[in-house]
């Protein structure tokens, strides 16, 4: 693919497509006045600007497909009054067209555009031009913040310094919250209290007790739950839920999530011309900023708050207006239950068409009565108080809809096989030449209007819709809601649960399940590998974790199998590598492309991965808690004492760090550069190992040379360079350790840095180990050493492949303290730790045509392996390679797998 050069100001490494855009988006007068002159050559009769720009005052018109280009840029044009998005075409471009064998990528354009991503270079933001927008009409004293009219309903008449009141002192708190949240049982808890002086340290004498103290005594931060009864095809069903209102008021006004929220939208870019638009939370949307349009055009200065529904025996809901690493975390308690929907099959209804009706219909009843208070709410607003005491008008809006395909359909009413969304026919969902568009929502709402002309009317009027025969869905009468909209991309069920599970039967018919198992059991190990000894093709109800390890290794399987009939395989791994390439981009942090992506921002914001947990911790813990008898009236008081339990916990830990009120949290764009730090343990693994152990156990043949060299070109500097093989081995050989043995490290980790503050701790997102070979009894263990992805210049800041190489690591080490002085000069600085590596040949210009993966060897000298010793700070992370042999040792072809995780994706793509 040739690369093109703007000829008005220079710039490059543009696609004839790219150049195009950069034209009709560049803010440049030489690049504006090139456009318009090739306009008028290309097209001598433009259309009148004037009456185009109307177009979106006509409701029954086409919507303009410039609003769901990712290059959408400001002004832009509303969207019509029913909301609906037609005329989607997506590119049919494969990911491999025009792919010509050496190739080199686009780099100086994707470095830029990720430098922008990542903030080293700054995000070009753009505000919402109505600066009421989100603002606060009201703010109240510090007395009236959440924490302290919590504060306000518990007073200690006898001890006013108890911050744990109504329990007497830390110990029995502590106590009864390990009970609510980790503890056993309510019986074993009583047997716990009837140990002879166990309860001198319990506030309560049995857990009954307990419980009336939390029911009555500690102040009620959400609200209760509401039964009630609801009666379809002559059976009455009971229905348990929070009121809505009342639960998106808890989390806006939980103090926790103060200094996360977000009020005001923006878009953010990544070049100046504004050409690369980059989405990630859903206040950078266009959903979001077309919604707040059609709000000022009704209430100017409202706050949207974007609810998001998920259903799946449970129903849980949130709202939108906090960051995307907040609710990527179940604990964090940004997610509520909103309620226990009944489920029946209605048995007593003999026709299978009426009785998946009935079921249909009962499950847009009970959300309709949960979900009814949002339309006065939707529409005129609320008032609301975050938890720094500040309010501001809120208009909660249903913004998406996050289940599997089933619980799609039950919404949509759209019939098995077919897509809710679009309009494509369920034979042709596999086409990707088929033209398709987003339902119209207003023929949907004609037809369901046809319910007062009869059942028959109803009935033809539903099925000429492309939908069930359903009397009045919830989503009807929500304001600013498109319900074929609002379904989302499920990564955890379509894509891994999905796409992997056919693509998983695909190979396994193509290549055959044996052949399959053997290569799972021949894998190497890796941090980030999961070894299926037993194969994958035996495994059952597989889960999305076990899909997400076999998308890891799933090339190793095919990359040199053989296909019957002697098949080209060429064929088959671009079609593997372009649905892995699809699977790991659809999950990154910040995106430029994509429909949904560009209306309600990147897929970590509505995956049922995060909320899958909350199905054990909301359903099925409460379920194991009651005893089995009116099971729901149970749970329900179960989940509300730990509610209660959990919201004094908060005020007791803002009580115990002083009261204060939480600084200011700027929000910026999603972190790319998968940031973390290098961890070594404080204290060696082996504290003296003999050097000829190193190289009989650990595989260090080269080693004494290696450190020799090394010690050499730190005496040299620069200068080392310039000698010559013989001339290094020569004064290599004069050098002489001041030691027989080394500490000696088998790990080293990589922790997550946390830029934005919401993760406690520490979480290891990499490590590589070096373990030498021994006896476990009269079981021999073999030799682990990882291979890694090295920086080979300590001080090189570039991204471009040809300052990094692969080598295997055999010995992670120091040098003893008291012998730095006799071996280096006091003005040169050693690393603390060392490491002996065995490298592979340098990257190619380019990955391999089919597999699109890296091709590497071990890199000889004189038919042995070179070898040398760098620092550790140079290691940049493991790495996974692809063997065409057992074991690593006798393999001569690699590849480097870049599907291993997201961090080593966005390296090699």
């Amino acid at each position: 693919m040739t690369l093109q050069t703007c000829p008005a100001c220079g710039r490059d490494n543009f696609t004839v497509t790219g150049l195009s855009q950069h034209l009709a988006k560049s803010h440049d007068s030489r690049c504006q006045a090139l456009y318009r002159n090739s306009c008028s050559q290309t097209n001598p009769n433009p259309v009148n600007e004037e009456h185009s720009s109307n177009s979106d005052n006509n409701p029954g018109e086409d919507i303009d497909d410039s609003f769901f280009e990712p290059e959408w840029e400001v002004p832009v044009q509303s969207l019509p009054d029913d909301g609906t998005l037609d005329d989607i075409n997506l590119p049919e471009d494969g990911p491999f067209d025009n792919l010509n064998d050496g190739e080199a990528h686009n780099t100086n354009t994707h470095q830029d555009i990720e430098a922008r991503a990542q903030g080293q270079r700054g995000c070009v933001v753009v505000p919402y031009p109505d600066p009421c927008a989100g603002q606060r009409t009201l703010c109240l004293s510090p007395d009236q913040a959440a924490n302290a009219m919590y504060g306000a309903q518990l007073i200690d008449a006898e001890n006013e310094e108890n911050l744990y009141y109504p329990f007497a002192s830390k110990i029995k708190w502590e106590i009864a919250h390990w009970a609510k949240l980790h503890g056993s049982s309510s019986t074993a808890f009583t047997d716990l209290l009837s140990i002879d002086r166990v309860r001198d340290f319990i506030c309560c004498t049995s857990a009954n007790k307990l419980n009336k103290l939390i029911d009555h005594e500690l102040p009620t931060g959400r609200p209760k739950f509401k039964r009630e009864q609801i009666i379809v095809a002559g059976e009455s069903f009971d229905v348990y839920y929070h009121d809505i209102i009342e639960c998106i008021k808890s989390l806006y006004g939980d103090p926790d999530f103060t200094q996360y929220l977000t009020f005001s939208l923006e878009w953010h870019y990544a070049d100046d011309d504004k050409t690369v638009h980059l989405f990630h939370d859903m206040h950078t949307s266009k959903w979001w900023w077309e919604t707040q349009k059609k709000l000022n055009a009704q209430h100017p200065g409202g706050t949207i708050v974007p609810i998001i529904i998920s259903s799946n025996k449970t129903q849980v809901t949130m709202f939108r207006n906090k960051t995307a690493e907040l609710h990527h975390k179940p604990s964090s308690g940004s997610h509520v239950l909103l309620a226990y929907l009944p489920t029946s099959r209605l048995e007593h209804i003999t026709n299978k068409a009426s009785r998946c009706c009935a079921i249909a219909n009962l499950y847009h009843v009970c959300l309709h009565r949960v979900l009814a208070p949002l339309i006065p709410a939707g529409t005129e607003g609320i008032s609301m108080c975050s938890g720094d005491g500040a309010r501001r008008r809120c208009h909660p809006i249903f913004a998406s809809f996050v289940s599997d395909y089933p619980e799609q359909l039950l919404t949509t009413g759209v019939k098995f096989g077919e897509c809710p969304k679009c309009d494509v026919d369920a034979k042709d969902t596999g086409s990707n030449t088929t033209q398709f568009h987003l339902r119209k929502l207003i023929k949907v709402l004609d037809a369901l209007a046809a319910f007062d002309d009869g059942n028959l009317a109803f009935v033809r009027a539903c099925a000429t819709a492309g939908i069930k025969p359903i009397i009045h869905p919830f989503w009807e009468d929500l304001p600013f809601v498109n319900i074929f909209r609002t379904i989302m991309p499920d990564v955890l069920h379509q894509l891994y649960q999905g796409l992997i599970k056919h693509l998983l039967a695909w190979l396994s018919a193509a290549c055959g399940g044996a052949e399959i198992d053997a290569c799972c059991r021949r894998l190497p190990p890796n941090h980030h590998i999961c070894l299926f000894t037993k194969g994958i093709t035996c495994l059952s109800c597989v889960s999305g974790t076990e899909h997400t390890q076999i998308c890891r290794f799933i090339l190793r399987i095919i990359i040199d199998i053989r296909l019957p009939n002697n098949l080209n395989a060429g064929h088959l791994l671009r079609a593997v590598c372009g649905l892995l390439d699809f699977l790991y981009l659809a999950q990154y942090p910040s995106h430029h492309y994509h429909l949904m992506i560009t209306l309600f921002g990147t897929t970590d914001n509505y995956n049922t991965e995060y909320t899958e947990r909350l199905h054990i911790d909301l359903a099925k813990d409460a379920y194991r808690a009651t005893n089995h008898k009116d099971e729901f009236i149970q749970m329900t008081l179960w989940l509300e004492r730990k509610e209660k339990i959990l919201q004094h916990q908060k005020f007791v830990s803002w009580c115990l760090a002083g009261g204060h009120h939480f600084e200011p949290y700027y929000l910026c764009p999603p972190d790319m550069t998968f940031r973390r730090e290098q961890v070594m343990t404080k204290h060696p693994t082996a504290k003296a190992v003999s050097i000829q152990k190193l190289v009989e156990d650990y595989g260090a043949t080269h080693f004494r040379e290696a450190l020799a060299h090394y010690i050499v070109h730190k005496h040299r500097g620069d200068h080392s360079v310039l000698l010559r093989d013989r001339e290094l081995d020569h004064l290599a050989g004069d050098i002489h350790f001041p030691f027989h043995r080394l500490p000696v490290f088998h790990k080293i980790k990589w922790c997550s840095i946390d830029t934005s503050g919401l993760t406690k701790g520490h979480v290891t997102l990499n490590s590589v180990h070096a373990k030498p070979r021994q006896k476990l009894g009269s079981r021999l263990i073999h030799r682990r050493s990882d291979t890694i992805f090295i920086r080979l210049d300590e001080d090189s800041v570039t991204n471009d492949l040809k300052g990094f190489s692969v080598g295997q690591v055999r010995v992670i080490f120091s040098l003893p303290p008291k012998s730095l002085q006799l071996l280096f000069p006091p003005t040169v600085n050693i690393p603390p730790h060392l490491v002996y590596i065995e490298w592979f040949t340098p990257f190619p210009s380019a990955p391999d045509r089919n597999n699109r993966l890296y091709k590497l060897s071990r890199l000889m000298r004189g038919g042995d392996r070179v070898s040398s010793i760098v620092p550790v700070g140079n290691i940049v992370c493991s790495i996974h390679l692809i063997l065409n042999e057992t074991v690593l040792k006798d393999c001569n072809v690699f590849w480097v797998n870049s599907y291993i995780d997201r961090h080593t994706f966005s390296i090699f793509r």
